[in-house]
């Protein structure tokens, strides 16, 4: 049709990508350039992004009405990813570009007043959404290429400028074009701020993941002594338990914290494109390591909201800390100053594995499948533990410190450890050149043995780890010895374990029974486990 022309692009809604077409019809009339199709602020000055970008790429621009809709009209459309379709589509409606053929890729970035192609959030999941609607090819910002590239079966070109873009379009050669200074900005600061652990602009503090990440080189051989400490990280990486830390300050909380992602088995292939996708989208991608493969650990400062933490947004939908440490470690350091409301938000995803966040602009889904490192203090001045200083805090006071975590919330963690400061005697021998404890990757071999064996009883079931097991089917399939049931049957009878208590402690039990090779958990396990659910210092221990 003369004067008319399309380009595919694509909108994010979460992590869900929608097919947008966006259409260009160019008639007689007085010069003007209409946008419709439910464009929200940002992408409303696509109109001037666009005409300058063509302008300054020496293309005519077409003195004519110009009318762009972005089809389906209905969807609200968010961002300036849609800027290099637009362009495309106006260029194709004005016969600078030959008609839409079969094998056109999807576009999907952003322009500069200059005429350059700059990256943008979200390329992954938008590749992923190409795919799935049938297309062969995306066109990108060179920048993002790499990150598009890791969907296969899908042919993607890396374009520096708009005039690349039209050659490629035309079956031209494809000039060579310059880095723009601003590209090369934008750039080096994206890797900078990805190498740093960026802090989410919402308050949701710090995440790392990929070899890159200072985390990569923790290694648990490091930390003096704490010893149940140790095995509770052990115990977490291998059934996928929850885990709080209670101790004073300096007694090694944040050290044990950051070497859990350590013991973690690698991302296997769909898992890292999952995690890919959601630091795409969180704008936390290194652009030079365009596939998380390592399981990732994000820090939140306690000021973080509810949101912050589980993700949102008025216009735009962005994943939250809990989200970007899917598959990987959320820790959350002085976990009583959080606030109520933001800690009670972790308990949906913590028992559903996702997060469903619902706005005017639609309702977004954001996986969130973690796990839980929580520590604190034992009281407010935090030296009732500790081997420096007196202690002045009340005992309403101290009760109330760690009462501020929820009951509900607390029963959701298996795991519980009183963190006692290291001894002189260990602090001596290490400065000493005393022998150091096991090594990370120790440590992680182990935890790759038992996952295997958990593995293999758990082939048949819907199930990965101990942890996810439901207790009716544990209890029908794999019954335990009254002998084994000894210490948890007297900690039910004098009421300090409830049932759903006792669920938990078996869970954590057939953990240690897959650590230590036995075919069932035992007393020895049970009783380990029992010691983890009852730990003295912290409230509501059920």
């Amino acid at each position: 049709m003369p004067g008319y022309g399309c380009a595919a692009g694509v909108a994010l809604l979460g992590l869900a990508g929608l097919l947008v077409q966006a259409e260009a019809v160019v008639t007689a009339g007085l010069s003007r350039f209409s946008l419709i199709g439910l464009p929200d602020a940002g992408l409303s000055e696509a109109r001037d992004r666009v005409r300058a970008a063509v302008i300054n790429s020496s293309i005519t621009w077409p003195q004519a009405a110009l009318t762009v809709s972005l089809a389906p009209a209905s969807l609200r459309k968010q961002g300036s990813a849609f800027d290099l379709a637009i362009a495309m589509a106006v260029l194709r409606a004005d016969g600078k570009v030959r008609p839409e053929t079969s094998g056109e890729p999807v576009y999907f970035a952003e322009l500069g007043l200059d005429g350059s192609v700059r990256p943008v959030r979200g390329v992954l999941p938008a590749a992923l959404a190409a795919l799935r609607a049938g297309y062969s090819a995306v066109c990108v910002a060179e920048a993002n290429a790499r990150e598009a590239a890791q969907v296969s079966g899908l042919r993607v070109f890396g374009v520096r400028t708009l005039r690349q873009a039209v050659a490629h379009a035309n079956g031209e050669p494809v000039p060579d074009e310059p880095v723009s200074q601003a590209d090369a900005v934008q750039t080096s600061h994206l890797a900078l701020g990805a190498r740093v652990s960026p802090v989410d602009p919402s308050g949701g503090g710090r995440s790392g993941f990929g070899a890159s990440d200072v985390r990569a080189e923790l290694d648990l051989a490091d930390v003096l002594g704490q010893y149940e400490a140790r095995l509770a990280l052990e115990v977490s990486a291998t059934g996928g338990h929850h885990l709080f830390f209670c101790g004073s300050p300096g007694s090694g909380k944040t050290m044990l914290a950051e070497r859990l992602p350590g013991l973690l088995p690698p991302l296997d292939e769909e898992a890292a494109l999952e995690v890919t996708a959601v630091h795409s989208l969180a704008g936390t991608l290194h652009p030079l390591e365009p596939l998380v493969t390592r399981p990732p650990f994000c820090a939140v400062h306690h000021s973080a909201t509810a949101a912050a933490l589980v993700g949102g947004g008025s216009s735009v939908l962005r994943p939250g800390a809990v989200s970007r440490a899917h598959r990987g470690v959320l820790f959350l350091d002085e976990a009583p100053e959080f606030g109520r409301a933001a800690l009670d938000s972790l308990r949906e995803p913590i028992e559903s594995g996702e997060v469903v966040i619902a706005r005017s602009c639609g309702i977004a889904t954001f996986p969130a499948r973690f796990l839980l490192v929580a520590a604190a203090n034992p009281c407010p001045c935090g030296r009732s533990m500790s081997m420096v200083g007196v202690c002045t805090c009340s005992p309403r006071a101290r009760s109330g410190y760690l009462g501020r975590i929820s009951g509900p919330l607390l029963d959701r963690i298996d795991l519980r450890v009183d963190v006692s400061p290291v001894g002189p005697a260990e602090l001596l021998a290490a400065a000493a050149g005393g022998q150091a404890g096991e090594s990370t990757a120790q440590v992680a071999g182990r935890v790759r043995q038992a996952r295997e064996r958990a593995s293999t009883r758990l082939a048949d079931t819907p199930w990965q780890l101990n942890a996810q097991v439901p207790a009716r089917y544990s209890r029908s399939n794999w019954p335990l010895d009254n002998e084994a049931l000894e210490g948890a049957e007297k900690a039910l009878q004098s009421g300090v374990l409830t049932a759903r208590g006792l669920d938990r402690v078996v869970r954590v039990a057939w953990t240690l029974a897959d650590l230590s090779g036995r075919d069932r958990p035992g007393r020895t396990e049970v009783d380990t486990a029992l010691g983890f659910r009852l730990a003295a210092l912290l409230p509501g221990n059920v």
